[in-house]
């Protein structure tokens, strides 16, 4: 039986590890390997002012109202993740969504950070935040 280790990011549950996979699969428009990523009982927080504002549970629900949704308005949203601040099971990550709004045709390059808690190798809690003001702008004629 071939043993993984913390060495190993593909099969690691420290917390960084586990959130950057997150990050991969969604850029990859992986939506199983990244529910893979998530807790049964994950609550994932948008945020007010956001366009899906509110907080979403199980991997199903996340991925099915909020990155289908994101991919339904928007061509190429990505989150470009570049900081890491890990602390136990928090991580916090500074990052860019990029993404070009379908129906203005207005792209859309903003600053978010995004804090997640990870716990058993699983995401468990996501909270957003984001200047809400330019998603808006991109999505107003």
């Amino acid at each position: 039986m071939h043993q993984h280790t913390d060495t190993d990011p593909a099969a690691s549950t420290a917390p960084a590890a586990v959130v950057r996979r997150q990050y991969l699969a969604s850029a990859a428009g992986d939506l199983q390997a990244l529910r893979a990523t998530l807790a049964d009982d994950v609550e994932w927080t948008e945020m007010a002012g956001f366009p899906l504002a509110g907080t979403y549970r199980t991997p199903e629900g996340v991925t099915s109202a909020v990155m289908e949704r994101l991919a339904a308005d928007w061509d190429g949203w990505t989150a470009h993740d570049d900081t890491y601040v890990t602390e136990g099971e928090h991580v916090v990550v500074l990052a860019r969504y990029t993404a070009t709004h379908k129906a203005t045709g207005k792209p859309l390059d903003v600053r978010v950070a995004h804090h997640f808690t990870v716990r058993a190798g699983r995401i468990v809690r996501f909270e957003q935040f984001v200047d809400t003001a330019k998603v808006r702008d991109a999505m107003t004629p």
